[in-house]
């Protein structure tokens, strides 16, 4: 296999902006053809099954079947190479040291995605997709394998995020979810404010709320999520506006229509 053969590539991921990047950053080279985009799971399946593929993006967290899925669905004797897509440290981490020729933790820049496309050529060039193949399957087991911790989707107790890993300049630094004071939205990007330093991550504000544990956390504006210990009052502005004090001063607005739950949440009700 020579350094010129062209890599044909697959591309999965449920969001169009994260699609669109990848199409992007791939368009215009030599010896690279996006032969198909999936914006699920199941597509995906689908495709890696119809083409003859030398690379997936794989978005490691998607409704219905995840990255994960995908690869046990086809075999791990069967796939392509995978760089994993996430914006979550575990999938990142389980993925980089047991699976994945490589992965990209949202949001990525140029130069982390440079660093794994070439990570991919040398590898399929040098033939060790056998190897990954050895990892995928390694994966698959470590998903299948009691342990003390339930299995996926067999526990009452939803597992929640403890910690999110968030790159810049091609670094990835692990921020623990209780040194988060609260997030906001910004376009399709959410910011993690941690004291005085925010942290971007390329992800929906949905998906965060569902992911943080409700103890802690509430969504109490479209664009805000807190953690409910970090208020220190809330105000009733002039008009019917809310907003929360946080004891750092901050003060972020409240939809009305989260101001009764909110109240309840912080025991509030009970003071009627």
């Amino acid at each position: 296999m020579s350094d010129d053969k062209t890599l044909h590539i697959l591309i999965v991921d449920d969001e169009l902006l994260a699609r669109q990047r990848l199409e992007d950053l791939l368009e215009g080279r030599e010896n690279v053809e996006v032969v198909d985009v999936a914006d699920s799971g199941q597509k995906a399946i689908e495709a890696i099954r119809t083409h003859d593929l030398d690379l997936v993006f794989l978005d490691v967290q998607m409704p219905g079947k995840n990255g994960i899925d995908v690869v046990d669905a086809i075999g791990p004797e069967h796939m392509p190479a995978v760089i994993f897509v996430t914006a979550y440290d575990q999938y990142a981490l389980k993925a980089f040291d047991v699976a994945a020729l490589d992965y990209l933790l949202k949001p990525f820049d140029d130069e982390r995605f440079e660093q794994a496309l070439q990570r991919a050529r040398e590898f399929i060039t040098l033939r060790k997709v056998d190897e990954l193949r050895d990892r995928l399957a390694t994966l698959l087991d470590d998903e299948e394998t009691p342990s003390d911790e339930p299995a996926r989707g067999t526990s009452d107790a939803p597992s929640y995020l403890e910690r999110i890993a968030v790159e810049s300049r091609g670094q990835v630094r692990v921020v623990p979810v209780a040194s988060i004071d609260y997030i906001t939205a910004s376009g399709p990007y959410a910011e993690l404010h941690v004291g005085d330093t925010t942290h971007v991550i390329r992800e929906r504000m949905q998906t965060l709320e569902d992911r943080l544990d409700p103890a802690s956390f509430m969504r109490v504006h479209r664009s805000t999520i807190v953690r409910l210990d970090e208020i220190d009052a809330l105000l009733y502005n002039a008009g019917g506006d809310y907003a929360v004090r946080l004891k750092s001063g901050k003060r972020l607005s409240v939809s009305r229509g989260r101001r009764e739950e909110l109240e309840e949440r912080l025991g509030l009700d009970e003071l009627d």
